[in-house]
């Protein structure tokens, strides 16, 4: 049962984070500090997490595992601003960075607990 509850909050910790990156990504290209006035077209860069968002709040592992790898594109981007510009998009790509990881990490804890409780399950039953 404790690797249940595990799996449950690494699955809450991963929504969480997604849905905060979602919010952050789309607030800082159209409102806190966009690259022209009036908003960026690279709010577009959330289409790719909007397209996980349904796997992930479902606990699809498959999902699960191949936002990993998306998730990397974030943190990449993240270390470059946060490199290259000063001020406010230094600390949301901070928080990109943050969020990003976060995700990162609970993704993959909860694909390992997963695994590991289907692996059990038969074990138990039998």
């Amino acid at each position: 049962m404790k690797r249940g509850a595990a799996a449950r909050g690494c699955r809450l910790a991963a929504v969480a984070s997604l849905c905060t990156l979602l919010l952050l990504c789309l607030a800082w290209e159209l409102w806190l500090s966009p690259l022209r006035p009036g908003g960026s077209w690279l709010a577009l860069k959330v289409v790719p997490l909007l397209s996980i968002a349904p796997g992930i709040a479902r606990g699809r592992i498959y999902t699960y595992r191949a936002s990993t790898m998306l998730i990397l594109a974030y943190v990449a981007e993240g270390v470059v601003r946060a490199w290259s510009e000063q001020g406010l998009n230094a600390s949301l790509a901070a928080a990109e960075i943050a969020l990003s990881a976060m995700f990162f990490v609970a993704a993959i804890a909860y694909v390992r607990i997963s695994l590991a409780i289907r692996a059990a399950a038969p074990a138990t039953a039998a």
